[in-house]
Parts: C-alpha cells; structure tokens; sequence
C-alpha cells in the first residue's frame, strides 16, 4: 500500500518519519517502551490538554534520544520513497532501480508506446554467445542504478519477432525511445567503444548523443553510515 507524505514543515517531516518508522518496524523486536514511545510520538494529540502540556515538556529530550536511536536502513527506505513520492508528484515519471527483461514482441512494443510520456526507455537487443552482449547488460545494470527515471531494457533478438532486422551482425544493439519516438538507434554499439568497455564508457557514449538526464548522484553506504540525520 502507498504511504503519502504530506506534510512539508520541519514538525511534519519528523511526524511522518516517526510514524512510517513505527509502521515499518518488527514489532517483536522492540521492546514495549519504546514501542509505546514511537506511538505516542507518531499521535502526539491528547484530550487532555493537561496531559499533552506535560508530554510536550518531556518529549523533547526523549524525541531526540529516539532520533538518535532510529535505525539507518529504515531511514534510507523512508527517504527512497519520499523521493519517489516526490518525483511522481513533480510530473518526472516513475523512477525505476533495474533492468527489466522483455520476453516478446508484445511486451517490447508495449514498454514503447505505453510507458510514462517523460520516461526514457533504453533496450538493449542481444543474443547468447554475441561478443559484447554480456558486457552491456553488465554496463545497464549499473547505470539503472544511477539513472533512476531511465527504464532499462532487454530482450533477445529471438523474442523480439523481427530476427531479420536483429541479425548477429548488428548486434548488440540499443534502442532509445521517449514518449513513442525513437531517439537513437545504435546497431553493433561494441563498435563504438573499446575492446574491454564499462558502465562510464557506456555513459559517455550516450551523453556524446545527449540521450542521458542529469544524474542522480547516490551516496556510497559507507557515506550514507557517516551521515548525520537532520
């Protein structure tokens, strides 16, 4: 179920965190003041103005003793999908963590025409035992990791319904589509880049051509350990 995050102020950041902390934790595995802790931070309203006065006087050390506390893998989840939310919003398109694997024509025609207006969707066409083919598909898994509102693709030459134009001698290929249009269309790419290539090398040879968005940078889980939660 889609969790929104509505409110944009500083308190209404910490309340949604709290409660999306609450709701996504293992809930044996806290123990029961803090569990009634996370509660009564992510609902602080009370009938009893009395009561919410001296709550509101003791929540303030403890609100940031649990912040302290908050574990960094649900803070990482709980960004990720603020940012999605955010995306969405913004009309940028879905964003996308992977490489999808097309398994026929249809399905190929389908992520063509039908996908988000402002998406950019690249496939890669190949076959088992082309030289190259491996590599690229290597490279695309970890540009989709990079490039979040790009949709990578694959599909064998076989699948596609249209061997003829796929043939070994123009493969691989990759294909670069938006809203329905073909932008690039790069048979036999391996000639365009060195022997041994990597994911930069892709990239690059991309930008050449201006295809690629600006890059989301991520952070290294070393650096995301290191950061301070604000």
């Amino acid at each position: 179920m889609t969790k929104h995050f509505r409110n944009l102020g500083p308190k209404g950041v910490i309340h949604d965190w709290r409660k999306f902390k609450l709701e996504s934790e293992d809930h044996e595995s806290i123990p029961p003041n803090k569990r009634e802790l996370l509660r009564q931070m992510s609902n602080p309203k009370s009938n009893n103005d009395d009561t919410r006065e001296k709550h509101g006087r003791k929540m303030s050390t403890q609100e940031y003793e649990m912040i302290q506390e908050e574990d960094e893998s649900c803070l990482r989840k709980y960004r990720k999908q603020c940012m999605q939310e955010m995306h969405e919003r913004l009309s940028f398109g879905p964003t996308f963590d992977a490489v999808f694997d097309l398994d026929s024509g249809e399905a190929f025609l389908d992520v063509i025409e039908k996908e988000h207006r402002l998406t950019l969707v690249v496939v890669h066409i190949y076959d088992d035992g082309i030289r190259g083919c491996d590599a690229l598909n290597n490279c695309l898994t970890c540009l989709a990791a990079e490039y979040s509102t790009v949709k990578f693709c694959r599909i064998k030459a076989s699948a596609t319904g249209a061997d003829e134009r796929f043939s070994d001698d123009v493969l691989p290929a990759l294909l670069v589509y938006k809203a329905g249009e073909l932008l690039g269309n790069f048979l036999s790419i391996t000639k365009h880049l060195n022997e041994e290539f990597f994911a930069m090398d892709v990239e690059n040879f991309l930008n050449e051509y201006g295809l690629l968005p600006e890059k989301e940078i991520a952070a290294c889980p070393d650096e995301e350990e290191n950061a301070d939660v604000e």
